[in-house]
Parts: structure tokens; C-alpha cells; sequence
């Protein structure tokens, strides 16, 4: 799935939440948000530990 699309389509939901546009929302539905909010940031720090070990390695003449 596209990043950007991801992004926008989060975006577009929390501001629909956050003005109380959708009198439907549930906790269930933030609790959801919250936990890909989560996942994505794990995976960023996943790639980036992964970037910087490559970088110690190439450093130490791995």
C-alpha cells in the first residue's frame, strides 16, 4: 500500500473525528488509529536501526 495514500486517507479520518463530523465513531475506531499509528513507527525505527548497522559495519570494514 502507498505510503502518501495511507497518510492522507488518516489524515482525512482524524480531522472527520476530531470536528465531530461522523456522530458514529467509536473508541474501537481510535483504538485502530492508534495501533497502525504505532506499527508505522515501529517500522520506521526498524529501518532505521537497520540503515545504521549497515553503516557501523561498512565503517568497521564488514
Amino acid at each position: 500500500m502507498d505510503l502518501t495514500y495511507l497518510t492522507t486517507l488518516l489524515r482525512a479520518r482524524w480531522e472527520q473525528l476530531k470536528n465531530a463530523d461522523d456522530a458514529g465513531q467509536s473508541t474501537t475506531e481510535l483504538a485502530v488509529m492508534a495501533a497502525v499509528l504505532i506499527v508505522v513507527a515501529g517500522l520506521v525505527v526498524a529501518a532505521i536501526r537497520t540503515k545504521v548497522l549497515e553503516k557501523i559495519g561498512i565503517i568497521d570494514g564488514g
